[in-house]
């Protein structure tokens, strides 16, 4: 009987201590998902700065990916322009991913500010 009963007991506790995890996994994975814009571009590029300084006087959060020196970023951008449909042809950037959004410096560059509000 006293087997069973801690055979219980320790049970409960296990059950008891999944469920606070999983409930602590889930509010961390809201806290993370919060989107974030992701700007791909070039430190050598006067667009790209622009559009850093622009977000940033703005406050909008963003990260920012050097294609020129993250290979792994070039990648990704290449990839998401493909998923995209778009041409990689006279490939203006930044490129922008904006919540799954995914657009190019294609058009005048203030309207292209515009954009990322």
């Amino acid at each position: 009987m006293k087997k069973s009963v801690a055979l219980l007991f320790f049970l409960m506790l296990f059950v008891s201590h999944n469920l606070s995890a999983q409930e602590n996994q889930t509010k961390t994975i809201t806290k993370a998902e919060k989107p974030v814009m992701i700007v791909y571009g070039s430190d050598e590029c006067h667009h790209c700065t622009d559009t850093k300084k622009y977000l940033k006087e703005n406050n909008i959060e963003f990260v920012f990916y050097d294609i020129d020196k993250n290979q792994e970023a070039l990648k990704e951008m290449l990839f998401k322009l493909k998923k995209a449909k778009i041409s990689t042809n006279n490939l203006s950037i930044p490129v922008i991913d904006k919540q799954g959004v995914v657009f190019t410096n294609n058009i005048p560059f203030e309207d292209f500010l515009k954009k990322l509000n």
